[in-house]
């Protein structure tokens, strides 16, 4: 399972999404050989100091194998469901359909720093990239965690990138207010990172979809969970009488599945994870930067291929098998949104700003209520 605190899971409550089997940890490193690691950045309180603090922010990677992803590069597609962001790779994941970094995630004025770290971290491991070799290009997903945060301090630090990358591993993965979750918001409650996967049955290969979100978007009113209204029915629930903030957030997805995909069947399966989005009520705002990686582990493309023709394995784009993985990407995306809700813990941030959790025992009632909890 993930780790997420006395605070239970989705499904750890009752609440199963999808009919899928999820993999033994439900996580996106059931796909194996992917690795996430986090550093959270919390200090300080009080009035906001431009450049100071308070601080809530940090950062999130995701290693989509165990070698070295520049040398042995993973097709990869991306679907830009609403563009309002600032996701640094997409042109040339799109362009040549591969990635040769780390993906990283954090708070939107932290994309700069944080490239430079997974650049560090590209030249401590291949000391010739720059000079006998190409350039590397780093992946850095953001969403802004300004309600929370002082944005202008930039406080993620090349080497909190690093210790990342260390720390990534294989397994449990923390959820909730954690890394790049640390000072987000989903729905006007407390958001953050979320993960979860979904596995095929063995007639259609046995195949893992995994998924992780960085959720910051949406209005109370919208959340959908099975398909039940909870937010409308929460619209009451104030612990104080501090307006909700409008919403103006933003969603990185981040998919990694074993089987075996190319770039173009990956854009088709980062455009499904979409769906899983708006199950949970996203209408991917105007201010909304909603972006969808995908990957997949099982092919690697050598970055000095020893042939000038590679044969690579892929899928049969036609009935079950593609249709199976698509559902899986629906699936785990829906399922990773609200577990990033039932891991986040209230947090209170810059300028006495609070973002409070989702509120378990009223929504389990509802869900109850409507038939859809055990």
């Amino acid at each position: 399972m993930a780790v997420s605190g006395s605070r239970p899971r989705a499904r750890e409550a009752g609440v199963v999404l999808g009919t899928l089997p999820p993999g033994p940890e439900n996580t996106i490193t059931d796909v194996a050989g992917v690795r996430v690691g986090h550093v959270t950045l919390i200090e300080g309180d009080g009035p906001l100091v431009p450049g100071q603090g308070p601080v809530r922010t940090g950062v999130t990677v995701i290693l989509p194998h165990e070698g070295n992803v520049f040398r042995e590069k993973v097709p990869a597609g991306i679907f830009v469901l609403n563009g309002f962001g600032k996701c640094l790779g997409q042109e040339q994941i799109d362009e040549l359909g591969v990635i040769e970094s780390p993906i990283a995630l954090t708070g939107t004025m932290n994309v700069g720093v944080v490239a430079d770290g997974l650049v560090e971290h590209a030249i401590r491991t291949n000391p010739d990239i720059g000079i006998t070799t190409s350039t590397v290009n780093p992946v850095v997903g953001e969403c802004s965690d300004a309600y929370l945060n002082d944005m202008q301090g930039r406080h993620v630090r090349q080497e909190h990138v690093l210790e990342a990358i260390a720390a990534a591993s294989s397994g449990p993965v923390a959820e909730g207010c954690v890394g790049a979750g640390t000072g987000m918001s989903l729905f006007g409650f407390k958001g953050g990172i979320g993960t979860a996967s979904r596995r095929l049955p063995e007639r259609l290969g046995g195949y893992t979809v995994g998924a992780l979100v960085l959720g910051n978007f949406g209005r109370r009113d919208q959340l959908t969970i099975a398909g039940v209204p909870v937010g409308r029915e929460l619209a009451g629930w104030r612990p104080d009488a501090a307006p909700e903030p409008p919403e103006s957030g933003s969603v990185m997805v981040i998919l990694a599945t074993d089987a075996p995909m190319l770039d173009r069947a990956l854009r088709r399966l980062a455009r499904r994870a979409a769906l899983g989005l708006a199950r949970t009520g996203s209408i991917a705002g105007h201010g909304s930067g909603d972006y969808i990686i995908a990957f997949s582990n099982a092919v690697r493309i050598p970055h000095e291929p020893s042939e000038r023709v590679l044969t690579l394995p892929h899928i049969v784009e036609d009935g079950a098998l593609i249709d199976g993985l698509f559902q899986a990407a629906v699936e785990a995306t829906e399922e990773a949104v609200i577990n990033a809700l039932f891991a986040a813990t209230t947090m209170t941030g810059r300028d006495g700003h609070v973002r409070y959790a989702l509120p378990l025992d009223e929504t389990l009632a509802i869900l109850r209520r409507a038939g859809v909890v055990r």
